[in-house]
């Protein structure tokens, strides 16, 4: 099966591709306008158009050049804060450059989608931890654009056949356990990159935003789930999609809750070094807690994690940024 890959060169989508590129029976095509992403994470050999996904023409150029029988979309603005900031960008990307490339999937007749989603959709949760059929409640533009998008997807279904799965994450975090590509943003905003990048000199301490929520230590608590059991979850998902001829929606993460300090202290002892910290006002628009009841997924998918700690995850982010400590060198 062909898969388009649209942001494969991205942090998640570069994961999934090496996933997709070791599992047999799939041929990929990488889609990525290169705003967020990089070309060293795009391997050799791989299929690659640069164009942007509100561009129309190029859209029709790369389906048509290409013919996917699949179509896996990582390219959304994903920051909580500059979507606060800049909502209407954030609906241009997320919601306008998603109902293009639905239109060209249609044209096409490119039947099969996976989206990426969000727990922002959610907002603050009334139960820990959240089902995949708790509320959505978005307290964001983010999480809004995801929510929307989900809800294009299901007229999509009834006008056009398209058959979808909503892959809602939790936090994304850690690394390719070769070391060769992790996190890269500019700037960047998650917490376990920041606090690397402290143990490496780059930064002189963590900022810690708020440590006055309702939990255990004050600080928000998340739920980290590793980039790579992500990208297998897509897999998973495609797998569904083509046996099951059924749209879905799942929650992905790690069915635990780690602190933002909880999170700072694995890393001082997966790195040795100290890591300063210092509490900085709460930012908007971030709710106390958010873990996932991902048992769906695990039951209907088939999906199993190989992380299972927060721990293990800061290591394999540690492997990463020790090779690159400056990140990849296209963004400098």
């Amino acid at each position: 099966m062909k898969v388009l890959v649209c942001g494969g060169a991205g942090y998640i989508g570069s994961h999934l591709v090496r996933e997709l590129v070791a599992t047999p029976g799939y041929e990929v095509v990488i889609l990525d306008n290169l705003s967020m992403g990089h070309i060293e994470c795009v391997p050799e050999g791989i299929a690659f158009e640069q164009a942007d996904i509100r561009d129309k023409e190029a859209l029709d150029r790369v389906f048509s050049k290409h013919t996917p029988e699949a179509v896996m979309h990582f390219c959304a603005s994903a920051s909580v804060g500059e979507s606060m900031i800049d909502p209407l960008l954030y609906y241009e990307n997320n919601v306008v450059g998603t109902v293009f490339l639905l239109q060209a999937m249609n044209k096409y007749n490119v039947k099969y989608f996976i989206f990426s989603s969000t727990a922002a959709l959610f907002g603050t949760p009334e139960v820990i931890p959240i089902a995949d059929d708790a509320p959505t409640k978005p307290i964001n533009p983010y999480g809004d654009t995801k929510l929307t998008v989900e809800g294009i997807l299901k007229w999509c279904e009834t006008a056009y056949g398209t058959k979808y799965v909503c892959l809602r994450y939790f936090n994304a975090c850690g690394a390719h356990a070769s070391g060769d590509i992790g996190e890269d943003h500019n700037p960047e905003t998650h917490l376990i990159p920041l606090v690397l990048q402290v143990a490496l000199g780059r930064r002189p301490a963590i900022k810690i935003f708020g440590d006055d929520y309702k939990t255990k230590d004050g600080t928000c608590v998340r739920d980290y789930v590793h980039v790579t059991d992500l990208a297998s979850a897509h897999i998973k998902a495609l797998e569904y999609l083509v046996r099951e001829n059924k749209s879905n929606q799942f929650n992905l993460g790690s069915g635990e809750g780690y602190s933002v300090k909880e999170v700072i202290e694995a890393a001082r002892e997966v790195t040795g070094h100290p890591i300063p910290a210092v509490i900085e006002s709460r930012r908007p628009g971030d709710p106390d807690v958010l873990i996932a009841s991902s048992e769906r997924a695990e039951k209907i998918l088939g999906w199993e994690k190989r992380y299972n700690t927060v721990k293990e995850i800061v290591a394999t982010a540690w492997k990463y940024h020790q090779k690159h400590p400056s990140g990849f060198v296209s963004k400098k």
